[in-house]
Formats: C-alpha cells, structure tokens, sequence
C-alpha cells in the first residue's frame, strides 16, 4: 500500500446535488420551499431571533452590578493557618508557602481573617489583615507583614 494508491471506502463519498441550476438539479424552488425568508438569497437570522416571540434576552430583567475596582481577596482564617504551620513546621508563613499548600491560587489576593485560636509563632505575609487577626498574631510574638 502506497498513499497514492488510497482511496475512500466504496460508498462513502457521495456528490453533493447542484440545486438551483436548471429544472433539471431539483425543481423551480432547488430545495428552498415555497416562499418566505429562508426562500430568499440573503437570508440570515439575528443571533437569539425566536421567530418573533419576543426574545429570551429581553424577557429577562436586568440585574446586578459588577464594580471593576473592586479588590477580591481570598479569605484564609487562623484556625487554617495553625493547622499550616503545625505542618509546615515553619515560622514563616509567605505567600508561596499558601500557594504550594493549595489554600489560595497564585494570582488570589490574601486576607487573614480571626476566626480560630493561633498558638504558634508566626511571620504571616498577606495581601490584607483584619484588625482581630493582627492582634491574635502579635499577642502570641509573631509578625505581620502586608504585600502590595
């Protein structure tokens, strides 16, 4: 076998019908019916047009609002960060240290919140600190540095 010499399965091409040529390629219409848009040269629907029934789109109220300045932050609370520097037996706890745990992704942006009891000492970085978790922090000799 040579990739000259293939050729399709018998039976499995099949030549389109030349519509619209003459009587002879399917009749006055060429496949179109009888009359009305799709019948026309130049037939093409709006995208979400429901046959004149008023439209999904427009049945639907408007709702919302999405700031585009808002910050979003990633919420990591004390109890989860004791849990982490048990494990990590580490004092400091970075941004990539998070990361490589798999408690934030690496474009989020941290704030550590209070909820929870911190026991161990720790150098904590984040985006942004509640002012609870600031003071558990320092109460127990660790360190809190804020990120840009």
């Amino acid at each position: 076998m040579k990739l000259h010499t293939l050729k399709p399965a018998e039976g499995s091409v099949k030549t389109n019908k030349r519509l619209g040529r003459g009587q002879g390629s399917g009749g006055s219409t060429a496949g179109r019916g009888h009359k009305g848009a799709q019948s026309r040269s130049g037939n093409s629907k709006k995208s979400g047009f429901e046959g004149g029934q008023m439209p999904l789109q427009r049945r639907i109220p408007k709702f919302g609002f999405k700031n585009n300045n808002k910050e979003y932050f990633k919420a990591v609370n004390l109890d989860v960060l004791e849990g982490l520097a048990a494990k990590v037996n580490s004092d400091a706890l970075s941004l990539q240290v998070l990361v490589d745990n798999g408690i934030v992704g690496k474009n989020d942006k941290v704030k550590v919140l209070g909820r929870g009891e911190l026991k161990a000492k720790v150098n904590v970085e984040a985006h942004a600190f509640s002012t609870t978790a600031i003071q558990a922090i320092e109460k127990v000799g660790g360190k809190t540095t804020t990120v840009k």
